[in-house]
């Protein structure tokens, strides 16, 4: 049977794969735009990006945050999701003891670089059930137009 190299944790693959996971909890890759054709996972908060013939759709996933406290703001093409989630857990008190901290908190920005041909004009945002469903219409130049042969 295989085994992974990453099974031995004094493995000089295993001390890479823990040094991998470090960084990205210390630096993480929120700070990274990522864009329509080439979405990053790994991200927060999670997006599913789609195209339909009239709009783009972008549906972030982030529960437990108020819709007021949700920035959603679209400038020269990139569409900007940020906000803060709250630890949820009180620090400061001795007698409280976390035994893991599985979800992420704090502030976070997810950039999504859009295509040429979205109408900044004509954007809705709706939050509910933890999903921000983000709706750029696509300008009427860009959608297909059928002809009648004569």
């Amino acid at each position: 049977m295989y085994e992974s190299f990453l099974n031995y944790p004094n493995s000089l693959f295993g001390q890479f794969e823990r040094l991998r996971r470090e960084l990205d909890e210390a630096f993480g890759t929120s700070g990274l735009a990522s864009s329509i054709r080439s979405a990053m996972p790994g991200t927060v908060p999670a997006v599913n990006i789609g195209r339909t013939p009239a709009s783009v759709e972008v549906y972030a996933f982030a529960p437990g945050l108020e819709p007021a406290k949700i920035d959603v703001t679209l400038d020269r093409g990139v569409l900007r999701i940020s906000g803060e989630r709250p630890a949820g857990i009180p620090t400061g008190d001795p007698k409280v003891q976390v035994y893991t901290r599985e979800r992420g908190t704090g502030s976070f920005t997810r950039a999504v670089t859009l295509p040429d041909d979205v109408d900044p004009a004509r954007v809705n945002a709706s939050y509910r059930d933890g999903v921000l469903q983000v709706s750029i219409a696509l300008r009427e130049s860009a959608q297909p137009k059928r002809i009648t042969v004569q």
